[in-house]
């Protein structure tokens, strides 16, 4: 059994979700089989698999997200780094940051329709770094 483990810096990018499967499937190519564990180092983007092929599933989640946490909620206390940062922690609270996926023939293992995405929860554009871990043969 081989381990590698890679730190993928990705690009800023502002709210919303950015597929990034481009981004890591190189990465997989020396595994047969395994699995790919994906850690994002930060409390206000988060990691998913969702739908790649209608980008209306993207905007209404992005929606659905804002309207369920929206900025302007009363209650936050947590409003140092501006309005959209209490609602990122929330979001990456609710989706989580990290993703385990299956490998197979030296890729990801994912459906016809799915992709693996960044969701920045962020107004502005950050650059996040991934924690790409592969396991496998």
């Amino acid at each position: 059994m081989t381990v590698k483990q890679y730190t993928i810096t990705l690009p800023a990018a502002g709210r919303g979700l950015h597929e990034i499967t481009r981004d890591i499937d190189p990465y997989c190519r020396d595994f047969k089989t395994g699995i790919a564990h994906l850690f994002l180092r930060h409390t206000s983007a988060s990691l998913c698999i969702t739908e790649n092929a209608d980008a209306t599933v993207l905007s209404d989640t992005e929606r659905f997200l804002s309207d369920l946490i929206p900025e302007t909620y009363p209650k936050f206390r947590h409003t140092y780094e501006g309005s959209d940062d209490m609602p990122a922690h929330l979001k990456n609270l609710l989706l989580g940051p990290s993703l385990t996926i299956p490998l197979q023939d030296g890729r990801l293992a994912l459906g016809t329709w799915q992709g693996v995405f960044l969701y920045e929860h962020r107004n502005l554009p950050h650059r996040r770094n991934l924690i790409l871990t592969l396991q496998g043969a």
